[in-house]
């Protein structure tokens, strides 16, 4: 079960707006946010246990927060205490967000990189769940 499931409160739309933030980060880092992206993550942000009544409110609020910060630090310092489950749905959504194109660009790759270390994912997890999403998307 994952972590927004359990308790629905305040913080955690808190943490889902900070999660949201991220993923439209990496959406916008090849800057081309399409409306592919954007569905995904919606989607996921609903996934993750927003409802659907909030979820505009959290976008939006999301994007202020990306659109105002100068670095992932802003958005990786809660994510990093969420359990693993969590975390690994966080980076196959990056990842889908990133393949939606259907190619990586270095900055992409870049940032999940620095992603894998500031959350305590493995470069190995990383990289399966990457070619995971990549035998998904040529489907």
């Amino acid at each position: 079960m994952l972590f927004f499931k359990k308790n629905k409160d305040d913080s955690d739309n808190k943490n889902l707006v900070k999660i949201a933030a991220l993923l439209i980060h990496a959406a916008r880092i090849d800057e081309n946010f399409s409306e592919i992206e954007k569905k995904i993550i919606k989607k996921s942000i609903l996934e993750f246990g927003a409802s659907s009544d909030d979820l505009e409110i959290i976008m939006k609020k999301a994007k202020e927060i990306e659109e105002n910060s100068n670095q992932i630090l802003d958005f990786t310092k809660e994510v990093k205490s969420f359990d693993n489950e969590d975390k690994i749905k966080i980076i196959e959504t990056l990842w889908k967000i990133i393949y939606s194109n259907n190619e990586a660009d270095m900055f992409e790759t870049n940032l999940m990189r620095r992603l894998g270390g500031l959350l305590y994912i493995d470069n190995k997890t990383i990289a399966d769940i990457k070619e995971k999403i990549k035998k998904d998307n040529s489907l």
